[in-house]
């Protein structure tokens, strides 16, 4: 007879094997990704978001699984990125909920946590598509249930849950079209797949090589570019300069004198500054905000047991000190030195957030007046803690957000859900449509009006980009060759060919029609002067009295990214 009852330290273990299985198969699980765009796509996201969720269990020192469940479901969270992510720390979060106050699990507390997780999930997704992770998840779920009423066995249970989950995935094909013409199963799907094969092998006594080399190099790259996006802010925007955390073990005769009521506490530190965050357990409470006056929080934390463990880093002093990494001597040869403190600068109405790549789209961002550009896009989403940051930065009380990305609208909604002001996320799919409404922004107008005129600017563009294939294969006809320059109008390949120019040529066919009136041609990697010349030519032949922008927006991927309206 195997395992019948699940605790914190077994479940921490599926979550660390399940973690090292998608890191070691994130490659392969990129590979399936339907269009053939350079782009690290689900496996990097999923693994990424993983990986967070897993760190955060491997810092916990408990043998409770509600507790363990609730670390990972935050992780996840915060760590989100692109749609695979959210969606798979949506699943968790469920899971996590249905939990709650549970020290052990049966199969049936598993199963029905399970359920709640896809429910969660379902509700995540404006619109569910079928043939995707959900799917994969759903099917995995129900099985899950059924087989929870006939075996209390854990290693026989979860072995059908796998068993369910390929057989699923096989079968995602058949219900989205596009993957059967490729060739392939969903990406998102196998990546859930290969988490739960991870728990299997825990349950078998199996343990697999953790995260090393691949999915650290990926972490570092991230908070590389976390790094980078100071630059765009200065020192003085830093309102509460201290990070400041704290540990006190509760004693019972300071608690008779002060009783510990969690949401009084954190109200109280709500009011002396942000990025708070406050997780107790019997023992231990443990803080993290962003204050003025650490001395505050000390005191504050002391009333309800001792000090176990203070954390004070100098934020300002940090900001400076990485812009003297990146930049080093300022513009006339002098080493730059931290700056002194100054008064916190006062809140704006509102600010823009958007995420962009590419020096040039990023300065036409900033010129629009978007306070913060978050550096990521195809190949590197952000994650849903890089946008909450980017929020608090802001120092706003209303912030838009602009994804201008399909694959991190979703991570931008998670983070409005945690973010500590009031977020709208518009929800751009394409630089393009970020540019716009990010004209059509009007300070005077309230929230509501803005978030209707910038949603409708959005829509009334239409976007292409050209950008190279990295695998052969066949998409609505189109035979496409590795390397070959594609041309994407909107979400859909029109056309295929080797060189660049050509392709665009035949970008701008299927994008402009006698209506239009103003076309701009963000150029990019792969770019030439002499191309662009023959290209605007090109345009003009079509139609003389159309308007011709081009910018060097210095994007990478992307040899040409087009607006036309």
């Amino acid at each position: 007879m195997g395992l019948q009852r699940l605790d914190g330290l077994v479940l921490a273990n599926m979550i660390a094997n399940g973690a090292a299985n998608l890191s070691q198969n994130a490659d392969y699980v990129d590979s399936l990704n339907v269009f053939p765009v350079p782009d690290g796509d689900t496996g990097t996201n999923m693994n990424l978001t993983m990986t967070s969720g897993a760190k955060e269990v491997a810092a916990l020192d408990t043998a409770n699984v509600a507790d363990i469940s609730a670390k990972f479901a935050r992780g996840l969270l915060m760590g989100a990125r692109g749609n695979s992510g959210v969606i798979l720390s949506q699943l968790f979060r469920g899971f996590g909920k249905a939990i709650e106050g549970k020290a052990e699990l049966s199969t049936v507390d598993f199963a029905e946590a399970l359920k709640r997780g896809v429910d969660t999930a379902y509700k995540a997704v404006m619109k569910p598509v079928e043939g995707t992770i959900l799917t994969v998840a759903r099917e995995a779920a129900d099985e899950a249930l059924v087989a929870s009423e006939s075996t209390s066995d854990f290693n026989e249970f979860m072995e059908r849950i796998v068993a369910e989950a390929k057989a699923s995935l096989d079968r995602t094909p058949d219900l989205l079209p596009v993957l059967k013409e490729v060739g392939v199963v969903d990406s998102g799907g196998q990546g859930l797949l290969v988490i739960y094969e991870g728990f299997l092998e825990t349950l078998e006594g199996k343990e697999l090589e953790k995260p090393h080399a691949p999915v650290m190099d990926a972490l570092i790259e991230a908070e590389h570019h976390a790094h980078s996006a100071q630059g765009f802010m200065s020192t003085e925007d830093i309102e509460f300069g201290y990070c400041t955390e704290i540990m006190v073990r509760f004693q019972d005769e300071k608690l008779k004198d002060t009783p510990f009521d969690e949401d009084v506490f954190r109200n109280e530190l709500s009011e002396l500054g942000d990025s708070l965050l406050v997780v107790a357990d019997e023992e231990l409470l443990k803080v993290h905000v962003h204050v003025e006056t650490p001395g505050d929080v000390i005191t504050k934390g002391q009333r309800f047991g001792e000090l176990v463990a203070v954390k004070i880093e100098n934020m300002r002093q940090q900001h400076s000190t990485i812009l003297e990494e990146e930049h080093g001597a300022n513009q006339h040869g002098v080493q730059a030195t931290a700056p002194t403190a100054t008064a916190p600068k006062p809140k704006a109405p509102y600010a823009i957030v958007t995420v962009a790549m590419g020096e040039g789209v990023s300065e036409l961002f900033r010129s629009l007046g978007a306070a913060h550009v978050i550096e990521g896009g195809q190949t590197m989403n952000p994650s849903t803690e890089d946008i909450v940051k980017a929020v608090e930065a802001a120092n706003a009380d209303h912030v838009f957000i602009f994804p201008n990305n399909s694959n991190i609208i979703m991570a931008a909604e998670q983070a409005a859900s945690v973010a500590p002001c009031g977020v709208s996320v518009i929800p751009t799919k394409t630089v393009p449509q970020g540019l716009a409404a990010a004209i059509a922004f009007n300070p005077e107008a309230d929230v509501d009006t803005n978030e209707s005129v910038m949603k409708t600017a959005a829509a009334s563009v239409k976007s292409g980009q050209v950008t190279y294939a990295v695998r052969d294969t066949s998409i609505d006809g189109i035979e496409i060759r590795k390397d070959d320059h594609m041309a994407i109008a909107e979400k859909k390949i029109v056309a295929s060919s080797a060189s660049s120019l050509e392709a665009a040529k035949k970008l701008v066919d299927a994008l402009i029609d006698a209506d239009d009136e103003i076309v701009t041609i963000l150029t990019g990697e792969g770019s030439s002067a002499e191309d662009v010349e023959a290209l605007s030519a090109y345009i003009e032949s079509k139609n003389d009295e159309i308007e011709i922008e081009v910018h060097d927006g210095k994007q990478p991927l992307y040899s040409y990214i087009f607006s036309v309206e």
